[in-house]
């Protein structure tokens, strides 16, 4: 029997209709190396999404897989709960310097879980205090969060939430009115003033009862490569800080030098109450989250045992020896020197050729980008129910690339180690794969 075989007899695939794998079979990967991955074939394809946006210096780095080798050697995992080592304790001192006054970290096992000890804690400080009434959660429409309930709840994409409507939260107000942008030179960028005080008129209904509102700050993920306005942020923000409720950023797809800076935030200048990472923390080698925190959160779960305050949070993982250790070297990775200078050259030139593809192919609208992020919308007819993105996805497979687009939302999302050759050659197998299809 087949690898294939043996896998569609027992594998149930993420985020996948698995009667779609019939006719188009799962990529049998055999080895990665790089911005590649080699098929059974011997055919090598460039890893245009990162592999789900995670895989910041691709596959296979030698300086990530020696830092687990040399963590191998001391212990792999030991419980976190009332132990601690000179791994985790590094790492901690690392990510407390991401973003100045956000220096309390705890760690979990995936982006989910990241974003819902980010919720927790916000309704849980306000049981401490007490506040009862602020028990509400506010997210920007078209946002994502991730797949556990809670925040499917705070989630407005409805493929992945409507299913499960009945079982999340009830308490979510979703923000309208965003000004999405083509990028930084944009004039929306730098002012939304419009914008902004339809959004505030919707907050201010609901101010006295909200906790926190979650964001992806600058670039909304699986809503399409959406960005928006770095001064929408900056205003959003303020009006939090005015009104006492909390802003947790979910950097877990746009942080970590994703979008040209450390974090997505800093192109609003702005500091959150918490801020999620996950998916390039690790360089995508290991799962690994962690959650940044200011000390006053932190100081209203500090007291004595009896009174209850403790925040009970726990993953049998949190804070894995191996992920910590990865981690640990992806942070020297990314600051090294001339680092984000290099990734956003890069992304302006990932720019330049989307518009050169969309120009060739004349079948592309709306291009956006931000570092190393550009994305553009298939133009095909209004109501066509064909999947055009999935026809253009296994065709550009033939060709060497791994687009995986968003629906009819095609966008590049390379590791930030991607060269400018490589680049090119993502361009071409696109411009093939759309021209091929919808020519």
């Amino acid at each position: 029997m087949s690898l294939i075989s043996r896998d569609l007899k027992h594998l149930w695939h993420p985020c996948s209709q698995m009667k779609d794998y019939e006719s188009f079979p799962p990529l049998e990967v055999i080895q990665a190396q790089g911005c590649y991955l080699t098929l059974n074939n011997g055919q090598k394809i460039i890893d245009v999404i990162s592999s789900w946006w995670c895989k910041s210096f691709g596959h296979n780095h030698p300086i990530l897989k020696k830092a687990i080798h040399n963590q191998l050697e001391k212990f792999e995992h030991v419980i976190l709960a009332n132990t601690t080592n000179h791994t985790i304790v590094e790492l901690s001192e690392a990510l407390a310097t991401l973003q100045p006054g956000l220096d309390k970290v705890m760690y979990a096992s995936d982006g989910s879980c990241a974003v819902e000890i980010a919720m927790k804690m916000s309704l849980h400080s306000r049981v401490i205090q007490p506040q009862p009434e602020k028990k509400h959660f506010a997210a920007l429409s078209h946002g994502y969060h991730g797949e556990t309930l809670a925040t499917l709840s705070v989630s407005d994409l409805g493929l992945y939430k409507a299913p499960y409507q009945s079982a999340c939260l009830n308490n979510v107000t979703f923000i309208d009115h965003i000004p999405y942008v083509s990028g930084t030179d944009d004039p929306l960028w730098h002012d939304c003033s419009l914008h902004w005080q339809k959004a505030q008129l919707q907050l201010e209904a609901v101010k006295h009862q909200l906790t926190a509102i979650l964001i992806e700050p600058i670039v909304q993920g699986a809503g399409g490569m959406l960005i928006y306005s770095a001064d929408f942020l900056k205003r959003l923000n303020a009006w939090c800080k005015a009104n006492d409720i909390h802003l947790i950023a979910d950097e877990i797809m746009t942080g970590l030098g994703r979008t040209g800076r450390p974090l997505a935030c800093q192109h609003a200048n702005i500091s959150p109450d918490f801020i999620c990472l996950s998916k390039g923390l690790t360089g995508g080698v290991l799962p690994m989250s962690a959650v940044l925190t200011h000390n006053e959160i932190y100081q209203l779960f500090y007291d004595d045992y009896e009174t209850g305050k403790a925040f009970m949070h726990s993953h049998t993982h949190s804070g894995n020896a191996l992920a910590a250790a990865v981690a640990l070297a992806t942070q020297k990775l990314l600051n090294s020197p001339g680092f984000y200078e290099s990734t956003q050259e890069k992304g302006q030139y990932m720019r330049e050729l989307l518009e050169d593809t969309a120009q060739q192919t004349g079948k592309l609208k709306n291009i956006r980008s931000i570092g190393m992020v550009a994305a553009a919308d298939l133009i095909v007819p209004d109501n066509d129910k064909t999947r055009w993105g999935y026809l253009i996805y296994q065709e550009a497979i033939k060709n060497g690339a791994l687009l995986r687009p968003l629906g009819n939302t095609l966008y590049w999302l390379p590791p930030l180690i991607t060269t400018k050759e490589e680049l090119k050659k993502i361009a071409s197998i696109t411009t093939q794969a759309i021209e091929a299809i919808l020519s």
